[in-house]
């Protein structure tokens, strides 16, 4: 015949195998004390956890009285936590649960109701309240590496074959004290990885949080483009269209995703606070348009010197004259509108005028570059330092690629990276195509664009009304710039209003015609 201790030690090391393999901690909880409970024979136990200096209730079961709560089981634990320390600051040491809890010592009782070294006003209660009668009681602690007591498991009323109930044995004892080693290693692992991963996320929001600190044109953007980009990945998970019926995401897939999204502007940590901020197309520390008024002010001043007995009106008229020059300069300098052919001829007359400075020299009104800034067709940013500008994607996956991600978030930089990469390859840094960017990725662009076209605490913008900055997602969706597919399913699924509901200002919700957004193509009727 087949030895029953050998069974229950096989049994045990199955028991083992399935706690190191159990990732939610809620389960984990239930299947230590299930598991405590069948190799002991056990009728009833109690987990608890040691937490912040108390014992708290985690799972409670009684197969007689049908008893099943905390865990994952539908009714919770109705008792609060046993203090390990008294008021005056000395061990609780009443309860055995509570003195196993601060001696991490095992506590083996034959009839808790000869025994008088502990209190045992809880259990009588319970027995009274439920017609029960608690006899035999086990309690282990759990410790962890560091030989700290992090948990208590009790069990009691060990039972024989005929269900008689007997005090638990040395045998039990044993692979009850085993299996308490085991569990302790499942939960401290458990616990390591939970802080691990808690670290990490904190870590990548502190960074999203130094980006949006950094300049006062980003808004709260390394924010809210994670939260847009998980409402588009959870409406491609449930959408109806028959294009992303293959998509779906497990919760670690979509830890990954929002780990990207909280992370992808992370190369503008290094770059130039100018460049980030600059509003103006003279703008650097400051706006140099300042500079060339104070040139136009002196150019005026010294015309009037070289005439004489001139008029007022022609004094007046004179400083009108260089005052609409200016005007007009500051208008280029915003870089809001298109600088036509017009706009060019008008900055090369001002530039080739002069003036006399202090020192005698004469110069032109405008240096070479200050007039190359100023001729910068749309925005603020030059060649160059457009350049260093989209480096920050770049950077982004450079920066990640040194973080040595586990398996689980190996994607990361991928994610990131691909945020400002255009369908067409137009895009940056890798002018990747719509083929060659995963749909995670592709999600990305759509947040980052309309988080900011819709972003309504930008000093430099007013606030875009809803269906404004769904016009122009639009538009470039018909230039190749976001996904099609994702933009139909951003608008049918009325992703854009969950968000707005929630991050936009109540005066930029208006009514928004889905027939009049320029390249939406609602799911064809089945």
């Amino acid at each position: 015949m087949p030895n029953p201790f050998l069974k229950k030690i096989e049994h045990l090391n199955k028991i083992g195998i399935a706690l190191s393999a159990q990732s939610d901690t809620t389960v984990l909880l239930g299947q230590i004390l299930e598991s405590a409970q069948e190799l002991t024979s056990a009728d009833g136990g109690t987990l608890y956890r040691v937490i912040e200096g108390q014992l708290h209730f985690d799972v409670i079961l009684n197969r007689s009285l049908n008893i099943k709560m905390g865990g994952t089981y539908s009714k919770s634990v109705p008792f609060g936590a046993i203090p390990l320390k008294k008021a005056d600051g000395t061990e609780n040491c009443a309860a055995v649960a509570a003195f196993v809890g601060n001696r991490g010592e095992t506590v083996n009782i034959e009839d808790i109701y000869t025994d008088d070294k502990f209190d045992f006003s809880g259990a009588l209660k319970f027995d009274q309240n439920t017609h029960y009668r608690t006899q035999s009681m086990l309690a282990i602690p759990l410790k962890d590496f560091e030989n700290e007591v992090i948990g208590v498991l009790q069990l009691i009323n060990a039972q024989d074959e005929d269900g008689k109930v007997i005090p638990f044995t040395l045998e039990s004892e044993s692979l009850a004290r085993s299996l308490a080693s085991q569990a302790s290693v499942a939960l401290t692992n458990r616990r390591l990885i939970n802080e691990h991963k808690q670290l990490f996320e904190s870590f990548s929001k502190m960074v999203a949080d130094a980006i949006d600190k950094k300049s006062p044109y980003t808004g709260r953007h390394c924010e809210r483009v994670p939260v847009l980009t998980m409402m588009l990945a959870e409406a491609a998970i449930e959408a109806k269209d028959p294009i992303f019926k293959d998509f779906t995401m497990n919760e670690a897939e979509r830890y990954e995703l929002q780990t990207a999204a909280w992370l992808h502007d992370c190369g503008k940590l290094t770059t130039p606070e100018y460049i980030m901020d600059k509003s103006t197309k003279l703008e650097t520390v400051f706006d140099r348009i300042e500079l060339i008024k104070t040139r136009l002010n002196l150019k005026a001043f010294q015309e009037l010197v070289r005439k004489h007995g001139i008029a007022e009106d022609e004094i007046a008229q004179t400083q009108a004259n260089y005052l609409k020059a200016f005007e007009r300069l500051k208008i280029i300098n915003t870089g809001g509108e298109f600088l036509d052919e017009e706009g060019v001829e008008f900055l090369k007359f001002i530039a080739n005028k002069h003036y006399t400075n202090l020192t005698g020299e004469v110069e032109n009104l405008l240096t070479p570059d200050e007039l190359n800034n100023l001729m910068i067709q749309r925005g603020t940013l030059n060649d160059k330092e457009r350049d260093i500008m989209q480096d920050h994607a770049a950077m982004s996956i450079h920066m990640l690629n040194m973080l040595p991600f586990p398996k689980d978030l190996r994607r990361v930089s991928e994610y990131a990276g691909g945020h400002h990469e255009r369908m067409d390859g137009k895009g940056y840094p890798n002018h990747l195509k719509r083929e060659d960017l995963s749909i995670p990725a592709r999600m990305m662009g759509i947040a980052d664009i309309f988080e900011a076209l819709s972003a309504g605490d930008r000093p430099y913008k007013e606030a875009k009304k809803l269906s404004e900055s769904l016009k122009i997602l639009g538009f470039m969706k018909k230039d190749g710039h976001i996904d099609p597919d994702l933009f139909n399913l951003f608008i049918r699924e009325k992703v854009y209003l969950r968000y707005a509901e929630s991050y936009l200002k109540p005066e930029q919700i208006d009514e928004v015609d889905m027939a009049k957004i320029p390249g939406y193509e609602p799911l064809p009727e089945s």
